[in-house]
């Protein structure tokens, strides 16, 4: 479902906090990813006052847990009150398998809709309509147009219909795609990905998710014109795949530009297609 904006160092990039029922969880951007202070997430979710001490008690009493320590925890600079320090940090992956351990009734609500996910991804696995009612639903949800989510869900068709083919003509590595995909938005719309997001206001929220009809529309143009000349060339090995793209995004491109003479405005837009991006946004409930 496209890119976020990559750290491109690596580095985290500040110190946020993330409020949990009014209590502060602080968070970090690392490796492209939010990273979570671990004793503030097993403050939250015992009320221990010494979380550093109950976390130990919980590894000792978790062997696994103990046994991948090193895998799930990595110390990152944080702010603090005395300053930047290095504290233990967990992904999102990390926190959730720490949850698991932790025996607080707080921590019991996590524990079931981890196993409800489970649950669905198991279903979806057996039946893949079920995860496209489900993203469907969750659009619907957020605010999209119904005739939005259609060219939404069109375009994550042609886009997965790509990447299968990047993998079996010889693109294999995240960047690589990457690389791709900055050659078809740029020949599209003369700007990459990350310019872009960085056109619309955007920090970690999917690019996609704020295009307006016509930006999906020149999108999925230049992404299906690229596999079409993929197949019929048979092409393989990244450098033929980017020279691919090039060609596909500039299919695209020429169309936008007619378009743009014809309608004497731009297609590219600061705008989102929500009002506000979508973390600044609260879900309907």
């Amino acid at each position: 479902m496209g890119r976020n904006i990559k750290v491109q160092d690596g580095t985290p990039v500040g110190t946020k906090i993330a409020l949990f029922k009014g209590q502060k969880i602080r968070k970090i951007i690392h490796n492209n990813e939010w990273w979570f202070v671990i004793v503030d997430v097993v403050a939250v979710l015992t009320d221990s006052v010494q979380p550093e001490g109950y976390l130990k008690d919980m590894r000792r009493r978790d062997p696994e847990l103990a046994k991948g320590w090193g895998q799930i925890a990595t110390p990152l600079f944080v702010d603090t009150e005395g300053g930047k320090q290095k504290i233990n940090c967990a992904n999102t992956e990390g926190i959730f398998r720490i949850v698991q351990s932790i025996p607080s009734p707080k921590a019991e609500p996590f524990k079931r809709w981890l196993a409800k996910v489970g649950y669905e991804r198991i279903q979806e696995i057996g039946d893949p309509e079920l995860a496209t009612k489900r993203t469907r639903l969750l659009y619907k949800l957020k605010g999209y147009s119904d005739d939005w989510i259609e060219k939404r869900m069109r375009g994550i068709a042609i886009r997965e219909e790509l990447t299968d083919e990047w993998q079996k003509r010889g693109a294999k590595e995240d960047k690589e795609y990457e690389i791709l995909t900055a050659e078809i938005s740029r020949a599209t719309f003369g700007i990459t990905p990350g310019e872009y997001q960085k056109l619309k206001g955007l920090k970690r929220e999917n690019l996609r998710d704020h295009m307006d009809d016509f930006e999906l529309i020149f999108t999925m143009l230049g992404e299906r014109a690229t596999t079409e000349i993929h197949r019929t060339e048979d092409s393989q090995g990244v450098p033929k795949l980017k020279s691919d793209a090039q060609a596909g995004g500039k299919i695209a491109g020429d169309a936008r530009k007619q378009l743009e003479q014809r309608l004497d405005r731009p297609i590219v837009s600061p705008k989102n297609y929500l009002k506000q991006p979508e973390s600044q946004r609260k879900l309907k409930r």
